[in-house]
This record gives structure tokens, sequence and C-alpha cells, in this order.
């Protein structure tokens, strides 16, 4: 049965919120157990339908309706459960659920009712239900990458950045389809099927991290990670006008997540709004060499971290003024446009015009770079070492999983190899993307050309920063995808330009900027978004620019309208008594990705 729980006796004051929204930059504090005869008193019932709208909800307008007794954290997780239920099967966003999710926010309900908010003092994330791409490591549910062949992967211990959100009071509430392996964009995997793009159910959601994308987009959680190896994080942010967030390499471990190359790898989030953005940004800081519930990180690059950084709260670059318009010095970097006019490229060109414009009202100084350095096809073409990593980590990463099937059995890959079996229809793999698997069999780090590579990556970062420095910049922006968002079925996610960041290991927030204009299958259009990327450890820098980009534009997301997105869900009776099991499909994958073959 459901444990029964009240709304607070009294209502907790503005001090007490602030209280539990304190700077991060100390310990967070994992709540305590309540005792059973707590949670199992007789107690006022759940409303049938609570009165608080989960559409498009912040963190802010979440812990107010908690503290105010407008709601609570079970009819919270309740609402966000009956909305996956609702939609997930057409979207294709969500893998799976956390069992445990009620449990969780039964004893945050338990905390907010026994008049001892003390325990919930450094919870920044109190309650607040946050979405995990399937390749971060949980111990509550199997971590799959997508993939049919690592269903019943069960890692023992938390990624650090998990744990990071667990400590700062977050619910896990689910697990997020992504494409298979992140190896691109189009967000397809053979355990998942397609997921859809919310605003536009004939495109994709970008990738590889679109089921975070479209999840978020489509409220079914209010924060979700994501992990971007060339623009795995930033694409589908771009196209679900959402907020995201690539960290400077080294500032979060990617220490319990599925690696393709250590090179490029980052794990970084996403959020609706930029401030709920910079609360991210405190909590996944946090994870930069405590290592996760296993007491490892396996992330060396954290040794990186300036002491000045760690532990920074980012959210006060959103109110000390960090990054005003009036005198900024922004680098456009033309070669990250395709100025051929098209349906595809005329919307984001016509976007970004307006974007400069009105940085140029605010007292940006707007520098046109033009060197041929920044070519994103040339870029990728001659220096991306992922086929040269992917093999070599992801076998470290088989070697150590864990795979039950629930009764303590299981059975699953342990190399590349066992993944890639020809003749298995576990795994699917895009046809221009047979080649990358293929070379990935013979390819490694001992080869010479990879070293060829790795020199040519100093170049650029040397490169990039004398563009900068002779620029005198402050940051560089350019569109995330010189064209919209690509179509269900095709080739591969096309015009992406995330590649500067990858290779040199640079901050950048992306932001949404705009929409083409509506269309039949668009009713809203398609979101366009933009990237700003900076120096290292100028991450603090860039959300405060980004902020006030947002605020010069004026309000620029909307809520989905497609397939009723936009329409409140009813939790029916008493709300959820036990979360519900996702069934996995992959009956929508097009036909032209056939399962099994490379």
């Amino acid at each position: 049965m459901l444990p029964s729980f009240h709304h607070p006796k009294a209502l907790l004051g503005k001090a007490a919120l602030l209280s539990l929204l304190s700077s991060a930059t100390s310990a967070f504090n994992p709540l305590p157990p309540i005792p059973d005869t707590l949670l199992n008193q007789q107690q006022v019932p759940l409303h049938l339908n609570p009165p608080f709208d989960i559409r498009e909800a912040t963190i802010s307008s979440i812990h107010n309706a908690l503290f105010t007794g407008l709601t609570t954290c079970h009819a919270l997780i309740s609402s966000y459960l009956a909305r996956i239920e609702a939609f997930n099967p057409f979207l294709h966003a969500i893998l799976s659920l956390n069992p445990h999710a009620l449990d969780l926010a039964s004893t945050i309900d338990a905390h907010l009712t026994s008049n001892n908010s003390s325990s919930l003092v450094n919870q920044p994330l109190l309650c607040i239900p946050v979405l995990l791409k399937d390749n971060f490591n949980t111990n509550e549910m199997p971590t799959t990458a997508g993939s049919l062949a690592l269903a019943q992967n069960t890692p023992l211990h938390d990624a650090p950045t998990v744990s990071a959100f667990k400590k700062a009071g977050a619910i896990i509430l689910g697990k997020t389809n992504m494409h298979e392996f992140a190896l691109e964009g189009i967000s397809v995997s053979s355990l998942g099927g397609q997921t859809l793009n919310p605003y536009d159910f004939t495109r994709t959601p970008g990738g590889s991290s679109g089921g975070t994308g479209a999840a978020l987009a489509a409220n079914l959680g209010v924060l979700g990670t994501g992990t971007d190896t060339v623009n795995s994080l930033r694409s589908p942010a771009s196209a679900n006008s959402l907020w995201s967030w690539r960290p400077t390499r080294g500032l979060v471990s990617r220490e319990g997540v599925v690696p393709v190359g250590w090179t490029q790898d980052a794990v970084g989030g996403m959020a609706r709004g930029v401030e709920d953005l910079g609360v991210l940004m405190t909590v996944m800081g946090m994870a930069n060499g405590e290592g996760g519930e296993g007491g490892d990180n396996g992330d060396n690059t954290t040794v990186l971290v300036p002491p000045e950084i760690k532990g920074r709260d980012y959210s006060k670059a959103l109110y000390g003024g960090l990054g005003k318009l009036n005198g900024l010095r922004l680098g456009v970097l033309n070669g990250f446009f395709n100025h051929t006019a098209s349906e595809e490229t005329t919307p984001v060109n016509e976007v970004m015009a307006k974007v400069l414009r009105r940085l140029e009202v605010a007292g940006v100084q707007l520098v046109n770079i033009t060197e041929s350095v920044y070519d994103v096809v040339a870029i990728a073409a001659k220096l991306d070492v992922q086929t040269f990593e992917f093999r070599e980590g992801l076998d470290a990463y088989l070697e150590k999983t864990t795979y039950t099937d629930g009764d303590g059995n299981g059975t699953g890959p342990r190399s590349f190899n066992d993944v890639y079996t020809l003749g298995k229809k576990q795994f699917v793999v895009l046809p221009s993307q047979y080649d990358y698997i293929r070379n990935a069999f013979n390819r490694s780090t001992a080869s010479p050309k990879y070293f060829v590579r790795q020199y040519g990556i100093q170049q650029l970062k040397t490169a990039l920063a004398q563009t900068f420095s002779t620029n005198k910049l402050d940051a560089v922006i350019y569109p995330e995808q010189k064209n919209l968002v690509v179509k269900i079925g095709s080739p591969s996610q096309s015009g992406r330009n995330g590649i500067l960041a990858a290779l040199t290991g640079s901050p950048v927030i992306t932001m949404p900027v705009g929409f083409s204009n509506a269309t039949e299958t668009a009713p809203l259009g398609v979101p366009i978004g933009m990237e700003i990327l900076g120096r290292p450890w100028t991450d603090d820098l860039l959300l405060g620019i980004a902020k006030h980009v947002g605020e010069a534009l004026g309000p620029v997301r909307r809520m989905p309208v497609g397939g009723g997105l936009d329409k409140v869900v009813e939790v029916q009776s008493r709300g959820y008594e036990k979360v519900p099991v996702v069934k996995t499909d992959n009956g929508n994958i097009p036909g032209v990705y056939p399962l099994g073959v490379y």
C-alpha cells in the first residue's frame, strides 16, 4: 500500500527555504532514514488532483509548492510518472524508471512533516526529479547505453555524478533513451527504438542524448544528464529548446559512464531554464575527484581542476553581474554557418541574424572570425580520435561490469568484439557509421596516426587560445547546428558544430535562441540553439553571458503542443502506489537502420 502522509503542519518561511537552497559549496547532507512509525501514522490523504501544475516547473517553483503545502513530494513524483505513462509510449524517451522513487518521495515528505527541517539543509535539489542518460551507472536500474546486449548490465555503484545528485536531495526518476553507445546524433537504439522530437514528430531530437532532451522538453522531468563526445549533449538541447552545459575538461568526473573516447568525452546536463542550469552545474561540479559509491575516481583529468574552482557555486554567476553584455567582446565563427539558402539552413541563419542584431543593440562588440582553421568538416576529418579509443575504452568498462536478470543471474558482453558479433540483432549501427565500427576493430591508441592526431589537437588548442588573445575575446558564439535538426531516417545528424569544444576541452553553454516558422508537422516551429564557448575554467562567465543574452532576447522557450504534450495529465485516485515498469519497444526503428549489421 502507498504510505500515507499529509501536508506540512506549519508553513516554512522564506528563511527556511533559503537555508534549504543554501550554497552547495559545503558538503550536501543526505537524508537520514525515517522511522516506520512516522511513515505509517494516520494522516490526511492525497488530493485527487494535486493543484500544482508540473508543466514547465522549475526547481524554485517546486520548492515553493513543497514548502507552502501546495503539493507533496509523493504527489509531485506521481504527476511525473503519469506524464511518462501518457507520453513515453510514442516519444520513446524513457528506458527505465527508478523502482524506489516513490519511497524516496515519501521519506522526504516525512521529513517535511516532522518539524525537523534541519535535516533538509544543503539539499538544493530536494525532491527534484532527475533523468539520467542511460550510460550513467546507477545501482537501482540497468545501465544499457541503449543496447539490447547490455540490457542486464546492473552496476554495483553509482557514478560520482549520480552520487552528487543524490547527496543534493534529488530523486533519480529514470534513465533515458540515447543513440546507441552515444555514437551518433539520431537517438535510435536497439533497446528503446527511435526517440521522437516533441516539437516535430517527423524529426529526430538530436543526440546522442536525445532521450534526455525530448523528456525534458515534454516535461517528463526537471533536470537531465547527457554525455558529449562531439555534439551529443548540445545537439538535443538545441533541438528541444533547452539550456545545456558541457564543462571544461576535467571539471566533472566521467567515472562510471560508458565511454566512447577519453580525449573527447564529457558529462554535463540540461535544463529548461538558465537558473536551473546553474544549480545543476553546482551539483555536478562537486563530482570532480571523490569517486562514486565505490570510492574510485577513474578519471584522472579531475586533477586539473584549480583549487579555486572546486566547490564553486555557479548560481552566483547569475546574480553578480558576471557576463553583462555592454562592452563584451564575442567572436562569431563565420565557418560555423552554412550560408547556402535552403529550407533547412535559412531558418537557422535568420534566427542567428536576429540574435546578432540584438547583441549589438545591447552593447556587445561582435568580432567576425574568418580564420580557415575553424572549418568543422576539416577539423573532424583530421583530428577526431573516437575510433582509436572506443574499443579500448569499452573493453575496460565491460570487463568490470555486473550482469543480472533480477534473480541473481545474467549474462552479457565482456568486450567490444562481444557486442558487435555479426548476426546477433542486439545492436544498431547507422549505415553511415559502418566504417566507424569496422575501423574500431583495428585501430588503437598505439597507432602512429593516433599520435599525429593528438599533436594536431594540441595545435588546435593553441590556435583557439591565440584567437581569444589576439581578438581580446570573452567568448565565441555560433549556431549549434547549421541546419534544422534532421528528420527521422536521415543518414546522420548533419551540420553540427560541436567538434571544436570536444577536441579542445573548452566549456560551452548552449541556449535556445529561436524557432523556425511553424509547419503542419511542427506547429510551433523547430527549435534552434546557439553555443557560447569560452576559455578553460570560465564556465561561470559563460553562464552569466548566457543569462544576459537570454534577457536581451526575451522569452524564447515554448512548451511543445503536438500529441497533447501541452495538456495536464491527471493523476488517478490517490496517486501511484508503485512505480510502473517501462516496456521498451524498438518497433519504430526506421527500416534504413537494420539491426545487427555493419
